[in-house]
């Protein structure tokens, strides 16, 4: 599904990263929450409908996407970081998903796992205490 994000439904805050870094980690705010509110946003209704109902932790209770970028040391680099993060979840959320063909196993492989059960039987057929 095609779809583009207007960059005035995403709403970026800048926050201090965490983790290692030096002063620069207390003294800059480089990392970056990016709130997406879905039910507000201007994607198709299917698509609204298919991202609510998926079950991931980034997707608060009233509809709103947050993600947290902070693998880089720009500011900048973490607001790209975001929104293709962004993108990519709603791309994988709205993705048809591929029905799968129900096949049966061909005769050679069912002859292949009984020939090996077989094999594994006897194998254990031999542990068994020796008698004279």
């Amino acid at each position: 599904m095609n779809f583009t994000i207007p960059e005035s439904e995403v709403e970026f805050t800048a926050i201090r990263a965490s983790g290692p870094g030096g002063q620069n980690v207390n003294k800059v705010s480089t990392a970056v929450h990016l709130r997406f509110d879905v039910r507000a946003s201007s994607l198709p209704d299917e698509a609204k409908e298919r991202v609510l109902a998926a079950n991931d932790a980034r997707i608060t209770r009233d509809g709103m996407i947050v993600i947290k970028a902070q693998r880089h040391n720009s500011q900048e680099k973490n607001r790209a970081d975001a929104l293709q993060r962004l993108h990519d979840l709603i791309e994988s959320l709205t993705r048809p998903v591929k029905l799968r063909k129900p096949t049966k196993p061909t005769r050679a492989a069912k002859t292949r796992r009984m020939d090996s059960k077989t094999k594994h039987g006897q194998i254990k057929a031999l542990r068994g205490k020796v008698t004279d």
